[in-house]
């Protein structure tokens, strides 16, 4: 699809290509003014200096309001803009558990959820079973909720535990944003490069002293 016939879909009509008898007029500041004939609408729009926008077409009769289109469209431009650069995709993590598994390595695996989570990002917990342990579908879910249990701090349970096979899946959903876990590492990456360059510039300082002193 073209640029040019992807904007004919998208963009609103405005003004002469509102083509309909009358439409439901919204004042500038989000007042309603009623029904209206278009040709009333469009005169209103030119004594204001404003351009009149279809915003509701499928309304009966469609609903348009006054406003600087010109001014909404590089408003709403800046806001994709940053949308954009603010923007990071949750990653689906996978960590596996065994059904018969120590406290120690509990600990460990409970380390890495804990990780991604902080991180932003979901984490699908897996239970593989082995053989006879299929018959036990409940020893499952009993480990999977006392994983969740322990991770409250940091995610939720977004799918509780199914059977898949021969595997138990959980889905868990960190309490942060994505974005807001990156800002977080950038903060704590440029705290440690100051505290690095504060040092350098102490022994620096302390080199200095220690060379006049001895030149003294």
């Amino acid at each position: 699809m073209s640029r040019e016939w992807s904007r004919v879909i998208t963009e609103p009509r405005i003004n002469e290509r509102i083509r309909v008898p009358e439409v439901r007029l919204v004042g500038p500041a989000g007042e309603q003014v009623g029904v209206v004939r278009v040709e009333d609408a469009l005169r209103l729009a030119q004594e204001a200096d404003l351009d009149l926008v279809e915003v509701a077409p499928e309304a009966r009769p469609p609903v348009a309001k006054l406003m600087d289109y010109g001014k909404y469209k590089y408003e709403m431009a800046q806001k994709e803009r940053a949308a954009r650069r603010n923007q990071a995709n949750t990653q689906m993590k996978e960590v596996q558990f065994r059904l018969k598994i120590d406290d120690h390595d509990f600990e460990t695996k409970r380390g890495h959820v804990v990780r991604f989570l902080n991180g932003g990002d979901k984490v699908k917990v897996v239970i593989m079973f082995r053989g006879r342990e299929q018959s036990r579908p409940e020893l499952g879910v009993k480990l999977l909720e006392r994983l969740a249990e322990s991770v409250t701090e940091y995610g939720t349970v977004e799918a509780r535990p199914r059977i898949d096979g021969r595997r138990m899946n959980m889905v868990l959903a960190p309490l942060r944003k994505k974005s807001e876990a990156i800002n977080e590492v950038r903060k704590r990456r440029e705290e440690a490069r100051d505290e690095r360059r504060a040092r350098r510039q102490e022994r620096s300082e302390r080199s200095g002293q220690a060379q006049a002193e001895k030149a003294k």
